[in-house]
């Protein structure tokens, strides 16, 4: 574990929201309100005929080191976006985002990846949007290629690989060096069979040295294993925060189960 002085997290009073410019609006509105998911939907102050998704809510979270905090809540919650706007991906509309640490979002795990430069220039272009430097880069390139299990490919634009393939290469990448905070979805995979046993072997020696882990997923027992404390969202918002057990309890009863 590090320093427990490094790593904090502070979001106060946040929110995001979405403009939607299409002349089916009006369909996409009535789309998403019988799908009962994703963020409320409302009129744009200053034009009315733009619609606006209100992804996240007044989210107000404190995390400090040595916390694991799952997310809970049914597609389109908003558990996505809060992983977004703690990476540092989505600038909310509104409210504070402060972020003590080294942070990893093992979550659009292609980004920072260009699909025209080699194997090994999208190690280094990966890695200085994760915020390696150079000389970090350089020294565990071997290690990062011999994980990914690609060889001469590495070589090639990335443009010639298959989804799997650039998910080893991502994957390899984000998880070279040890951040103080990892953002993590449980929709990450990493390829076939024998290399996802090889990369959950990795991401598990991975989380056991990170300071604080926001982990979003389905799975009550993912969360209930990682996860001391956990946050129920619906509809960009937080229905109520605490033990995780407690949590997911309140999830179930909402779900009827």
């Amino acid at each position: 574990m590090k320093d427990a002085k490094v790593a904090s997290i502070q979001v106060e009073n946040v929110s995001v929201s979405f403009p939607v410019y299409s002349a089916s609006t009006r369909s996409l509105k009535n789309r998403l309100i019988q799908s009962a998911t994703g963020g409320q939907i409302r009129a744009d102050r200053v034009s009315q005929r733009i619609s606006v998704v209100q992804a996240l809510q007044d989210i107000t979270l404190s995390l400090e080191s040595g916390d694991r905090l799952g997310l809970v809540g049914h597609n389109g919650a908003g558990k996505t976006t809060l992983l977004r706007v703690l990476g540092g991906i989505y600038e909310p509309n509104s409210g504070r985002v402060r972020v003590e640490g080294t942070r990893v979002p093992l979550f659009d795990i292609g980004l920072g990846m260009d699909q025209e430069s080699t194997g090994y220039e999208n190690i280094i272009l990966r890695g200085l949007f994760l915020g390696l430097t150079r000389q970090q880069i350089q020294a565990q390139l071997d290690e990062i290629a011999e994980f990914t299990e690609l060889g001469d490919f590495l070589s090639l634009p990335i443009r010639t690989y298959s989804a799997g393939m650039q998910m080893r290469l991502a994957f390899a990448v984000s998880t070279s060096v040890v951040p103080d905070i990892l953002l993590l979805d449980e929709g990450i995979g990493a390829g076939d069979a024998a290399f996802l046993q090889k990369a959950s072997e990795r991401l598990k020696r991975f989380t056991e040295q990170v300071s604080i882990i926001v982990l979003s997923s389905h799975s009550e027992d993912l969360i209930r294993s990682m996860c001391s404390k956990a946050l129920l969202m619906e509809h960009g918002r937080v229905i109520c925060a605490g033990p995780t057990e407690e949590v997911l309890e309140r999830y179930r009863s909402m779900r009827g189960w």
